[in-house]
């Protein structure tokens, strides 16, 4: 079982990124699949997260900029992120588990049970 995220990179202010998560040995479409970041010295944080049937909830961060997608076909989930600004800037991780759990604020890492390895986003001028 693995889950590889990419499409991080280096974005300026008020620019677009469109996160990528794809599974190996898994269906990812059987599972609940999040996006989670980590700035440093910050703890992780959710920002979204999609059940098997398709809800989906937002981290506050997320609200309104970042939409969450599966693609079945390519056994891929999808993090479109825009209008980023500097404190979006952060490792962002997928992961998977039977169920998302939401915490008063958002997406919980709490009981992810796989993981990237994380893609690095970093918005600056």
């Amino acid at each position: 079982v693995q889950l590889q995220a990419s499409g991080g990179g280096l974005v300026q202010p008020g620019g677009s990124l469109k996160l990528s998560c794809a599974a190996y040995g898994f269906t990812l479409d059987d599972h609940a699949i999040g996006w989670f970041r980590q700035a440093p010295g910050k703890e992780r944080e959710g920002d979204s997260c999609i059940t098997s049937n398709g809800k989906i909830y937002y981290g506050d961060s997320a609200k309104g900029r970042f939409t969450i997608s599966r693609d079945n076909v390519k056994n891929t989930v999808h993090l479109q992120m825009i209008s980023l600004y500097a404190e979006d800037t952060a490792i962002y991780y997928c992961a998977a588990a039977r169920v998302c759990t939401i915490g008063y604020d958002g997406p919980s890492a709490t009981h992810m049970d796989y993981w990237g390895q994380g893609t690095q986003v970093t918005v600056s001028s």
